[in-house]
């Protein structure tokens, strides 16, 4: 059982995110399985696992210090996609694709989207 249903992040330009995000979760393997009109869309592989959206409240969006969105990754060349797609399409390099020394075999990449939420993407297969 997974100790998640789902993550969110919020965003100012739902356009933009769509088009980072169809980019960056599609080098892992994930496609976008919904939109929600004008208020976000959801991504994930059978279930909706990740979502996207303009902050239900009307404020603007707004990143958490200390808050970083992890994503599987089926190989360590899909992680080294998901870094060089990312800054491709916009995003910021948090730390370059490699080695992990905190778990065995940890292989993972940083980057922030268009609107400053970290992600990462990890791999424990090893090479």
């Amino acid at each position: 059982m997974s100790i998640f249903t789902h993550v969110t992040v919020g965003t100012n330009d739902l356009h933009k995110a769509r088009i980072f995000y169809d980019n960056v979760l599609g080098a892992l393997g994930q496609k976008r399985i919904a939109d929600l009109e004008e208020n976000g869309s959801i991504w994930g592989e059978d279930a909706p696992s990740f979502f996207v959206l303009k902050p239900a409240n009307g404020a603007p969006a707004s990143v958490g210090n200390g808050v970083t969105i992890s994503f599987e990754a089926p190989s360590r060349a899909a992680i080294d996609a998901f870094h060089a797609v990312a800054l491709a399409c916009g995003g910021t390099d948090e730390g370059a694709p490699g080695v992990r020394g905190w778990a065995p075999d940890a292989y993972a990449a940083y980057a922030r989207d268009l609107d400053g939420n970290k992600l990462a993407a990890y791999c424990f297969k090893p090479a």
